[in-house]
């Protein structure tokens, strides 16, 4: 068992070695790279694209294929610039002097490199319009992101948020909307009415990790992602019920979110939160302290 771990990339380790170090800061800085660029070239217009007409931008698509899960291409590219930015500042703590932050940054960072090739490998298969083979790959990374935030959710915000709650947040939106551009006829009536009622999910899914991690991270990942749905959805078709749906839902995880941020940035805790910690165990420690 013990010759499994030492050589299982995603096995629990309380320190790492100089050399497993070296390769995390490559392999993470070269996935996120990859992930960055990718991502760009396929927001750009078709255009840039060269001339193979079965590739196009993830934009066009969006809009091509209007659903109850079409989303507002502004709001979403803006939510991916800030996701990128924060997770620089991640991929900037394995290179700290600190050897119990790079040991923190570390841990999380096989599910992390995972998550920047499935998300490559999503973009590169979404905008060639194989959207079955694309949502394999979403649902693939969701259990990855998964397993992740059930293993490592205590970590501290310079991690939690870039490496997991943000890719989980958006990966969780994209399998309902890349799984509704994969259905035939996705803006028909019977599949809009499936969209009326799988959009409170997306609350379901936000208030459970708010409930019982006091992840305030990725209620307002959700929210916003659920802000962009709400405007796609209002400028596609103002009499309907998704877009009222979407903007209850972001206000209510954006309410209940600020209300377990604003006591964890004033140092306390949740009036109703029950939840105790041991002396010494980080994974029983307050999700999302700061170092």
């Amino acid at each position: 068992m013990d010759s499994l771990n030492s050589i299982n990339p995603f096995a629990k380790r309380e320190s790492q070695s100089p050399g497993s170090v070296i390769t995390y800061k490559i392999l993470t800085l070269a996935s996120w790279l990859l992930s960055i660029i990718v991502s760009f070239y396929y927001t750009f217009d078709g255009r840039y694209l060269g001339h193979d007409h079965h590739v196009t931008t993830i934009w066009h698509l969006n809009y091509a294929f209007y659903s109850g899960f079409t989303q507002n291409y502004m709001i979403t590219s803006l939510f991916w610039l800030t996701l990128f930015i924060v997770q620089a500042g991640y991929i900037l703590h394995l290179f700290s002097t600190s050897v119990d932050t790079v040991n923190a940054a570390c841990a999380v960072g096989s599910h992390f490199i995972l998550n920047n090739l499935l998300h490559s490998a999503w973009v590169l298969l979404f905008v060639r319009s194989h959207f079955i083979w694309s949502e394999i790959f979403l649902v693939v990374n969701f259990f990855n992101l998964t397993a992740l935030y059930f293993r490592h959710n205590a970590y501290a915000r310079f991690i939690h948020l870039p490496a997991v709650s943000g890719p989980l947040a958006w990966t969780f939106v994209a399998i309902y909307w890349n799984g509704a551009i994969m259905l035939p006829h996705q803006h028909g009536l019977v599949w809009r009415l499936f969209a009326n009622v799988f959009i409170w999910s997306i609350l379901a899914f936000g208030a459970f990790f708010i409930a019982v991690y006091k992840d305030y991270t990725m209620g307002f990942s959700l929210s916003i992602l659920s802000a962009s749905l709400g405007v796609a959805q209002f400028h596609r078709q103002v009499v309907a019920f998704q877009w009222i749906f979407a903007f209850t839902i972001m206000a209510v995880l954006f309410v209940i979110s600020g209300a377990v941020a604003v006591p964890a940035w004033a140092g306390k805790d949740a009036p109703w939160s029950r939840r105790q910690t041991r002396n010494g165990d980080a994974e029983q420690a307050p999700l999302l302290a700061d170092p």
